[in-house]
């Protein structure tokens, strides 16, 4: 199909308007713009085509034999466009939204609150995907992640949800109520890390620990790392926000705290584009519950 001998599109639609409506002023009043600007792009497709297409008829227009012709053709084209239009917009509502976070987020934040976005919008099929690797959301059919960092995905667009620290936190049962330690004495204490993940080797890192020795990791589910650390098992660094009601009824204590810069914490992070309508009902829902836990949390 050659597009380059066919009129505007603008002149195809307001002529189709006309056609409808046998009128200038209708015409406008349906494409949203004066019925001078309607008679003028019918003018000009009049000259496009070489051919009268409409004719005064009393207070009104009326259709020549060739205006006819292609309102027919118009019509149809345009009916075809329309229902094409409509699935598309129909499967992108009823597709499932589909999100992935990090196994943590979901156990320590999401999952929490997720039944509050079902009651509110109960005709949204949710797919979620907790995991540690990092999804490719130009080459899969994710619409939407959660994840820790600076807020830099070259290439996609991000914003800004639950700004954090990070803290290495325990139970006083395995650490004590008192006791003051240096990042290096931490190395000696069981740790729990989620699998996938390699945050000790990293927190260490940026300390400025060497190890002096094998350190005691056990790698688990996000779902089970808390858990562990109340009970005692083991040690963790996670952003703070997750374990700040812990901190503050005093079941779990502050080892080392890492203040990162302001950008550093959760982001919403999408492919650029429009997003549809269940993804911006999903993004207005979760920046509402994030706000809520700011504000709960002292403005973490």
């Amino acid at each position: 199909m050659s597009f380059r001998h066919l009129p505007p599109l603008t002149g195809l639609r307001a002529f189709a308007a006309v056609a409808q409506t046998n009128s200038f002023s209708a015409a406008g009043r349906e494409l949203n713009v004066t019925h001078a600007a309607v008679s003028q792009q019918v003018r000009a497709l009049e000259t496009h085509l070489g051919t009268r297409l409409v004719e005064r008829a009393g207070r009104g227009v009326s259709l020549t034999a060739d205006g006819v012709r292609l309102a027919e053709g118009l019509m149809e084209g345009f009916a075809v466009i329309s229902e094409t239009v409509d699935d598309i917009l129909r499967g992108n509502t009823e597709r499932p939204l589909n999100v992935t976070v990090t196994p943590s987020f979901a156990v320590s934040w999401l999952m929490p609150r997720i039944s509050d976005f079902k009651q509110i919008h109960p005709e949204i099929e949710l797919m979620l995907n907790p995991t540690s690797q990092v999804v490719d959301l130009a080459a899969s059919d994710v619409d939407v992640a959660v994840r820790y960092g600076g807020g830099e995905w070259p290439g996609l667009l991000c914003e800004p949800l639950l700004l954090s620290g990070y803290v290495v936190v325990g139970a006083t049962s395995l650490v004590g109520k008192d006791t003051v330690y240096q990042p290096s004495d931490l190395q000696d204490f069981p740790w729990l890390q989620e699998l996938g993940t390699n945050e000790l080797a990293q927190w260490l890192e940026r300390q400025g620990v060497v190890p002096r020795s094998k350190l005691n990791i056990t790698h688990l589910p996000g779902y089970m790392v808390l858990d562990g650390v109340r009970r005692g098992t083991g040690i963790t660094a996670t952003a703070r926000i997750f374990v700040e009601s812990l901190i503050q009824a005093g079941h779990l204590r502050v080892l080392a705290e890492e203040l990162r810069p302001e950008a550093s914490g959760y982001h919403i992070v999408r492919g650029k584009g429009e997003p549809r309508p269940p993804l911006k009902k999903f993004i207005h829902w979760i920046k509402r519950k994030a706000a809520e836990t700011e504000v709960q949390c002292g403005g973490l």
